[in-house]
């Protein structure tokens, strides 16, 4: 039995990660603030300590004592990235190196190396032209968001190379998923397609709805984060967390209308200024060094969604708007 710490565990990909190590058999220690989380999410038996990723001395102490971490607090918000560059900086990438900082405090203290499982972005790559993209692309971010999850990367190489501390840096693509609120600023767009489809509500569609993305299912991101363990090292590897298939927006409206049962009804509007026009990511990589098996088909993806859904979502609206 090994005791994890999971920063930003009681959100949605972190609450899928913790259920599968408690599943396990690991012990769980998990620091949120939850400002988008949600404690209930949790695992029965984890420790959750209540507070802020880039406080030093929050940190340290819930590095205290543990096996591994993943990192996983964030803002991933662009548009907050916008409005307040400073203040996701310092959740981002100061957060960041306070993580790595425990790690080299705490295994200083225990004897041993305490490895580190991080997410980075494929904001990284910002509007990549070659296309699928490998881990060897440019990296050219547009967003505050993908500059520090460049940041990331570039401390991690420090921790390794000054600090011995071992890491591995993922870089998500579009995670999808149960448990990813459709109300959330966080939201993906297919969590807000699902959403509208199913209660018959207009679907924006920006542009011409043939930009592409890559989507990858979060059961399949929570087996990169626990192949990650024992790939973490100094060098501070980096690997893309993708299906490598793209999927149209309109495709993928398609998609969840016929796997719904419904006919969507769709509003077109001006394209977005600056939106990245495709975006496939090369899983190869991954697949070799972390062991991983191609990644779910995107249709039994969004099923789990859709009757997520219908099971969590729709009675908690029905219950608040009788309250109303």
């Amino acid at each position: 039995m090994r005791r994890i710490l999971v920063t930003g565990g009681c959100g949605f990909i972190g609450s899928h990660l913790c259920e599968a190590l408690a599943a396990r058999g690991d012990t769980l220690r998990v620091l949120d603030d939850l400002s988008t989380g949600k404690a209930d999410a949790l695992p029965e038996g984890a420790e959750l300590l209540r507070g802020d990723v880039a406080d030093p001395g929050l940190v340290r102490e819930a590095m205290a004592g543990v096996d591994g971490c993943v990192h996983l607090a964030a803002i991933a918000s662009v548009e907050k990235g916008v409005q307040d560059w400073l203040g996701t900086h310092r959740t981002n990438l100061t957060g960041a190196i306070t993580v790595f900082d425990a790690a080299r405090r705490a295994a200083a203290e225990a004897g041993r190396p305490i490895p580190v499982v991080y997410a980075s972005s494929a904001a990284v790559y910002g509007d990549a032209s070659a296309q699928p993209i490998e881990e060897s692309a440019p990296l050219r971010p547009l967003s505050a968001y993908g500059a520090d999850k460049l940041g990331c990367e570039l401390h991690a190489r420090v921790a390794g190379a000054v600090h011995g501390v071992p890491t591995l840096g993922l870089r998500f693509f579009n995670v999808f998923g149960p448990r990813q609120a459709p109300g959330s600023p966080y939201s993906g767009v297919i969590s807000i397609f699902c959403d509208r489809v199913r209660r018959g509500a207009p679907v924006r569609i920006y542009g011409d709805g043939l930009q592409t993305r890559d989507f990858i299912y979060v059961g399949d991101v929570v087996a990169a984060l626990l192949a990650g363990f024992a790939a973490a090292s100094a060098a501070a590897p980096v690997y893309n967390v993708c299906s490598g298939e793209a999927c149209s927006v309109l495709d993928l409206l398609g998609r969840i209308a016929r796997l719904s049962g419904t006919e969507p009804v769709v509003m077109h509007e001006a394209p977005r200024k600056g939106e990245i026009r495709h975006s496939l990511g090369s899983p190869r990589m991954a697949r070799e060094r972390l062991g991983l098996g191609p990644a779910r088909d995107i249709d039994l993806g969004l099923r789990q969604v859709l009757d997520w859904m219908a099971r969590e979502v729709a009675p908690q609206a029905a219950s608040e708007k009788a309250q109303q």
